[in-house]
């Protein structure tokens, strides 16, 4: 049952097996991925189809180096054209490679144990009330637009103590054509419940200009 499907040649009916199989687990994964990861529906199609893809390579492969590497050159280039995903799309599209490495062996049996194994353990594990650190504060990207005739260094500095348990000036940058300047600060709130409280405070300080709190992981490459 584990051993591999393939002979010394690759027949089609070994390869349409391994291809149906493939999908059939992929698309599973892909589902049951699908209930914990807030993603595009482009991506979960991806997924289902990278064991196929990544099998059908391994497949063609088959013991040739050179095709090996040239492979390997052009997995290189869509890694570099392609944007960076969130620990769990990374995990997703690890566990879906993986998954195919063994289904280009002709390991079908192994391959759907890697897809379905990993979905229902990650299934688990996000359910389970582990690893989680619920008193420690996220960090946010505070931006801060303010006029140009207003001298930043220290402006806010009270607000920050009353309202935030750290402060860290990370950029600032013109905006407006060169009328304004536009702060930005990784930051932690002492009590998230009093976000808007600190918002009123700063805009009395600002000439009530641009005010913004993002989640600071997803945005530092706006700043």
């Amino acid at each position: 049952m584990f051993d591999s499907i393939y002979s010394a040649v690759v027949t089609p009916a070994q390869f349409f097996l391994m291809a149906a199989a493939a999908l059939v687990s992929g698309f599973f994964f892909s589902w049951i991925m699908s209930f914990h990861i807030r993603s595009k529906k482009r991506f979960f199609i991806v997924s289902a189809m990278i064991p196929f893809v990544v099998g059908a390579v391994i497949t063609f492969v088959n013991g040739n180096i050179g095709a090996g590497v040239a492979i390997g050159g052009a997995f290189g280039l869509i890694r570099f054209r392609s944007a960076q995903g969130s620990a769990d799309e990374i995990a997703a599209i690890l566990v879906a490679m993986g998954a195919g490495i063994a289904f280009g062996m002709g390991f079908i049996a192994y391959g759907v144990v890697i897809l379905l194994a990993m979905a229902v353990l990650f299934v688990l594990l996000s359910n389970v009330n582990i690893f989680e650190h619920k008193g420690l504060a996220e960090d946010q990207l505070l931006k801060i637009t303010i006029p140009e005739t207003l001298e930043y260094n220290g402006a806010f500095d009270d607000a920050f103590a009353r309202y935030l348990k750290k402060a860290e000036n990370i950029g600032v940058k013109t905006t407006g054509m060169g009328s304004m300047f536009r702060l930005s600060y990784k930051i932690q709130m002492k009590d998230a419940q009093e976000e808007k409280a600190f918002i009123d405070e700063l805009r009395t300080r600002n000439g009530n200009l641009e005010i913004s709190i993002l989640p600071y992981a997803e945005e530092t490459n706006q700043l």
